[in-house]
Parts: structure tokens; sequence; C-alpha cells
């Protein structure tokens, strides 16, 4: 059975997760660009799925998902850099990681999928 909302993609809901998460993990860093910016780019991931699966096309929705990518890829660059800036613990910093690095794989293997079928 094929999806029928961007709700029931997993990729959406654990990208939505790792927004919260960064919402909670820099709440009170007084670096505000910093803050803003690592928000923005969480945000923009299941932003650009949900807009990209209401699209008309598969090729319009892959164009998308390679923007969502993107902006996982931006996000993981800035948790590297709260840890060398001392905007995160650590462990907190390196498990947010893995939650983008994990994101990064659904949404090449969800490209993929899409590829193959146009």
């Amino acid at each position: 059975m094929a999806v029928q909302r961007f709700e029931d993609l997993l990729v959406w809901q654990k990208s939505q997760d790792l927004a919260v998460n960064i919402y909670k993990t820099f709440r009170d860093t007084k670096d505000f660009s910093f803050r803003d910016q690592i928000r923005r780019a969480a945000i923009s991931i299941s932003n650009n799925i949900a807009e990209g699966f209401e699209r008309n096309s598969n090729a319009d929705f892959s164009r998308f998902l390679y923007i969502a990518l993107s902006s996982n890829s931006e996000v993981r660059s800035m948790l590297y850099l709260s840890k060398k800036l001392g905007f995160t613990d650590k462990d907190d910093a390196s498990e947010l990681i893995d939650r983008t690095n994990e994101i990064s794989k659904m949404l090449h293997g969800l490209i993929k999928s899409i590829k193959t079928n146009y």
C-alpha cells in the first residue's frame, strides 16, 4: 500500500522529532545567530519532505528530498561545531549527530526508491 500522507513517512516523523530536540538543546544558547541557524536548518528537513510529497511528480519529490538531505547535513555540521564551541555536551551532540545520520540514510533510501519509479 502506497503512503497517502507525508505524515505517515517515518523519515518525516523522525525529522520532526529532531527539530524538537534541536529546539530544546539550544534554547538557552546565547549565540542567537547560531541558535537560529541550526533551528531553521532542522525545521527545513521535515518541511521539505512535506512540500515535496505534495508535488505532482516523483522528480519534484526527489528534488525536495535532496534539499531536505542538504539541510540535514547542515544540522550535522553545526552539531560538530557546537561541540567545539562548547554549546552542547559531547554526549548530547553525539546522540543528535547519530539521529542526523539515521535521517540521512532514510532520505537516501527514499530518493533511491522514488528514482526507480520514474
